[in-house]
């Protein structure tokens, strides 16, 4: 029988939010057990484009909403934490680009400028040309305006596994996963059978909380989830591009970063409308189509000529909002000693760990002394999506 835990603060889901919160609460003096049930960052953190937002996109429209505003500072903690001296020490994690771009095709260039001239996001961007274009852009054809964001774009393996070395001895490989009762009270939550006591339950877990609120007999907080079809190209002919290409609405008509696979090539990873409202309609071999046409239409000098295709359907779990319109904050809702929460956005996960920090201040909730962990089963590491779609 495996022997009893008692830990300060038990997290369920070791996405990128759940791993941000451990490595903060051990480096404040909690003990901390992090449990996962498939593979670290394996449900939509390693999925993510790994952009880390200031809010710039969500200005669109030429006016700052509660979403830009709110996630406006992300992009300087993460890069406090990247260069090893935030809240966390980040150093190592692979950097994929220092900055994230806007780019306009040329119909749309003249009323680029004048949003850019706007207060909203004035100091925030920068018109870059020539040799400072991302390489993907630099072509003489190239008619469209770009712009250069203060946003960070990280490779989110090497995150997670950074992550995960912070986690110490506390990451936790638990299929089952019960809740703990005592007189009708929940004390913690019992994990292939090993029972685990804590003074707080922070479920973290992405898509998997809505069945462990249903494993607790709870309906609230609901959870909804927003559809994304996803597109991946690999080939030679690709070259680094990091970018959001603007349409003439309120989201960006294509959003492309590109990612190192394993195999040498270039790997572009699309979303952006394109993954949304229809591409979540349309069957893989029309998405496939429609991004085809698009880079042929936007960027007709790259050749795709052996560029190989794929699509990935992600969900994006959230706590619901009217419409299903999408949150502007992290999200923690308690409920005695559990607490729920979604970070609702990659760059968001410092947000996440500080409502969770907030809340046990709150309830002074303090450090106390734990024994040593016993040796626990790991999960494995998260593989990203092209690694497993393309050969």
């Amino acid at each position: 029988m495996p022997s009893v835990i008692s830990t300060d603060v038990l997290i369920v889901g070791a996405g990128v939010a759940g791993l941000w919160l451990n490595a903060r609460l051990r480096r404040q003096g909690f003990s901390t057990v992090l449990v996962e049930s498939a593979s670290l960052g394996g449900g939509q953190s390693v999925k993510s484009q790994g952009i880390i937002h200031g809010g710039a996109k969500y200005a669109l429209h030429g006016a700052l909403t509660g979403a830009s505003e709110a996630i406006a500072d992300m992009p300087r903690r993460w890069r406090e934490a990247l260069a090893g001296n935030g809240e966390l020490d980040l150093s190592g994690v692979r950097l994929l680009s220092e900055a994230h771009y806007l780019w306009s095709p040329g119909t749309l260039a003249g009323n680029l400028t004048s949003f850019f001239a706007s207060k909203a996001v004035r100091g925030r961007v920068d018109q870059v040309k020539g040799d400072q274009l991302p390489p993907a852009l630099q072509d003489k054809r190239f008619k469209g305006k770009v712009y250069r964001l203060a946003e960070l774009v990280v490779d989110v393996p090497s995150l997670i596994q950074r992550l995960a070395d912070l986690a110490g001895d506390g990451l936790l490989a638990g299929q089952t996963i019960e809740p703990l009762l005592e007189a009708g009270v929940l004390v913690g939550l019992k994990v292939d059978g090993r029972e685990i006591r804590a003074q707080r339950i922070v479920l973290s877990a992405g898509a998997g909380t809505a069945r462990l609120l249903e494993d607790l007999g709870l309906t609230q907080p609901a959870m909804q989830r927003r559809p994304l079809h996803m597109i991946i190209a690999k080939g030679p002919g690709l070259k680094p591009l990091y970018a959001h290409c603007l349409g003439g609405g309120t989201k960006p008509r294509i959003t492309v970063t590109t990612h190192p696979a394993a195999d040498g090539n270039w790997v572009w990873y699309m979303g952006g409308d394109i993954a949304e409202s229809e591409g979540v309609n349309r069957e893989p071999a029309e998405q496939i189509a429609t991004a085809q046409k698009e880079i042929t239409q936007l960027l007709p000098w790259i050749d795709l000529s052996t560029t190989q295709w794929a699509t990935l359907r992600v969900d994006r779990a959230e706590p619901l909002q009217t419409g299903l319109s999408r949150p502007d904050n992290a999200f923690l809702a308690e409920q005695g000693r559990l607490l729920v929460g979604w970070p609702t956005k990659l760059a968001l996960a410092p947000d996440f760990a500080d409502r969770v920090i907030a809340s046990l201040e709150r309830d002074g909730i303090q450090p106390q002394a734990a024994e040593p962990l016993p040796a626990l089963p790991k999960p494995p590491m998260g593989v990203p999506a092209w690694e497993q779609l393309l050969p």
